[in-house]
């Protein structure tokens, strides 16, 4: 009995350690079915944050996804205090004050916008995280102490760029640009002729030379993608009955906001055009990419130049709709 015993166990032991080489080999070996996991990357975001509402929409969506390493926010293009308020006060309530705040040049208009309620009581100096109130300093500091290319999400027009540019040229080999910029085949609303984009409109001699720049790469999403995503319906929906903060949070300011800007906050979303750039950052599959050489001429529009630096563009959506799905399921889940 205690030969049988012995021999029993044995079996089992060999079966055992069969298992586990079985299980070794199943784990070890690729899946070319699977997703494989993103490396986080250390992320700049230059916005306008507080005039249009998308680029709340778009700072919500960076602090859902995983895969973007924030490390600074920088206000661009004028009203400095009231932009750094709103990415203050909405990075402490969605429990972000690991990112720092930058306050970005004074270059543009003064003053505040459509979502000033919601910061009136808000004191900047009380941000529980780090402020830097020389936010161009402030990018070029992450950049250069980076160990690794930096990405930078610009959401706005650029003159904190240009100025970053004009103190520290060589920052541009290591920095990944993404931005919601120009219009290539499409303009406002989808139309047929091509518009002079409000980023880079604004501000052309800036748009010039951050579209000039050497960057390590260079992706843009124009009015030909990112000017046809809006929300409605059931999706809408979705995000209005939705309980997590950063949803809440983009709703409570667009609702302020709308009230202003003759939006209709409670059936569909006004266009969120920056949170595009925020998407390429992250992948594009969802988004038909040409590589083209573009430049800004001196009438404010993206022109397509030989002579131009190449760039990644995103000019048309193979599915618009799944893009859509995936805005609503990050900004609403966990």
């Amino acid at each position: 009995m205690m030969k049988i015993a012995a021999w029993i166990s044995a079996r089992r032991l060999v079966a055992l350690v069969i298992a586990l080489c079985v299980a070794t080999h199943v784990n070890a070996t690729p899946n070319r079915h699977a997703t494989p996991l993103a490396r986080r990357s250390p992320v700049i975001l230059d916005t306008d944050i507080g005039d249009d509402i998308d680029d709340t929409w778009a700072l919500g969506l960076m602090l859902k996804s995983p895969e973007l390493d924030l490390k600074l926010v920088v206000g661009d293009y004028g009203k400095t205090d009231y932009r750094a308020k709103l990415l203050a006060k909405f990075l402490e309530k969605s429990g972000r004050t690991d990112v720092a705040v930058g306050v970005g040049m004074k270059s543009g208009p003064d003053g505040e916008g459509g979502q000033s309620e919601w910061i009136k009581d808000y004191n900047l100096d009380r941000y529980p995280g780090k402020v830097h109130h020389d936010g161009v300093q402030a990018m070029i500091d992450t950049i250069v102490h980076s160990r690794e290319p930096v990405t930078l999400i610009c959401i706005g027009p650029t003159p904190n760029i240009a100025a970053a540019l004009e103190r520290e040229p060589a920052i541009a080999r290591k920095v990944n640009v993404y931005s919601m910029a120009g219009s290539v085949g499409l303009g406002y609303g989808g139309g047929k002729t091509i518009a002079a984009e409000w980023n880079i409109k604004a501000d052309v001699k800036s748009a010039q030379r951050f579209f000039a720049a050497p960057w390590k790469s260079m992706t843009i999403t124009p009015l030909d993608t990112c000017g046809l995503v809006s929300l409605e319906g059931e999706q809408y929906q979705r995000m209005l009955s939705n309980s997590d903060p950063i949803a809440a949070h983009v709703i409570e300011n667009y609702r302020l906001w709308s009230k202003s800007n003759n939006a209709d906050a409670e059936h569909r979303s006004s266009t969120l055009y920056d949170t595009v750039a925020v998407y390429l950052a992250i992948r594009s599959d969802l988004c038909r990419m040409e590589k083209l050489h573009v430049k800004v001429n001196d009438d404010g529009f993206t022109v397509i130049d030989p002579t131009a630096r190449p760039m990644m563009v995103a000019t048309s959506w193979k599915d618009l709709n799944a893009y859509r799905e995936f805005l609503v399921k990050r900004l609403t889940g966990k």
